[in-house]
């Protein structure tokens, strides 16, 4: 008898290049995988901001987390939610989303990133990103992705220093794509490319697309979200292994230069 939970969140960031939040918020979704005998009940609690509240009397420094948006599975009691914000529902077999949430409030964006352009004479320019993972060292993050946009016109891209991973110029994309496999908690990075630009007739400036980034952060929820219990009543009695686990993921996650 086992119930697997997935917190799974797709986190959206938009910054300026003053390095001002112009956009923060989650779509996060809550996968459950049960293998139950007989007809169980389930109770599950998550760190809910009218509950913590109300019902936390602890010095807990967790204030809870604020739900714009959800919807929730079928099997799972609304009336008892409307009550007490518990999500009670007898679960159906194998793998069910039990619910989607939207959060705008105090995200925690897991990457911080300091760009830099500076022109050197006509037809070059050099550019500088320092990326620093602001989740716990005892987190690492994977497969992350940086695509660093060129001018339309670059001739070639060089890579002159890259503290971990690779980068190279992908004329394909038009930037500077820097991989990297596995990313520390609070550990910083940064690379430093120099951009030879073609001639062109005309002298327009510049606009510059932004930054991209594209990751999957293990054991981080970038809305603060946790699960604060999950009960299995069956008459039975049995006690099952439970599996809880979280995950971030980069949705549209851009910072301006």
């Amino acid at each position: 008898n086992e119930v697997h939970i997935d917190v799974v969140e797709n986190v959206n960031i938009l910054m300026s290049a003053k390095r001002e939040s112009l956009r923060a918020d989650v779509a996060g979704q809550i996968l459950v995988k049960c293998q139950l005998s007989g007809m169980p009940e389930c109770k599950f609690g998550m760190n809910d901001k009218l509950v913590m509240s109300s019902a936390d009397k602890t010095r807990s420094t967790d204030k809870g987390i604020a739900l714009d948006d959800y919807r929730f599975h079928q099997c799972v009691r609304l009336s008892k939610f409307d009550v007490d914000r518990e999500i009670t529902f007898i679960p159906p077999d194998g793998v069910f989303e039990l619910m989607t949430y939207r959060i705008t409030e105090n995200i925690e964006s897991p990457f911080k990133l300091l760009p830099n352009v500076k022109m050197l004479g006509r037809n070059k320019l050099e550019l500088s990103l320092q990326v620093t993972a602001m989740y716990d060292k005892n987190i690492t993050a994977t497969n992350v992705q940086i695509d660093i946009p060129c001018p339309k016109n670059t001739a070639r891209g060089i890579v002159h220093k890259i503290d971990h991973g690779r980068a190279r110029f992908e004329p394909s994309k038009g930037a500077i794509v820097w991989r990297i496999r596995r990313f520390p908690g609070r550990h910083e990075y940064t690379v430093l490319a120099e951009v030879e630009l073609a001639s062109t007739v005309t002298d327009k400036q510049w606009v510059k697309p932004p930054i991209t980034m594209s990751f999957d952060v293990p054991q981080f929820t970038a809305s603060g979200l946790r699960v604060r219990f999950l009960k299995v009543q069956e008459k039975s009695n049995y006690k099952p292994v439970k599996w809880i686990r979280y995950l971030t993921r980069a949705g549209s996650y851009q910072h301006r230069i």
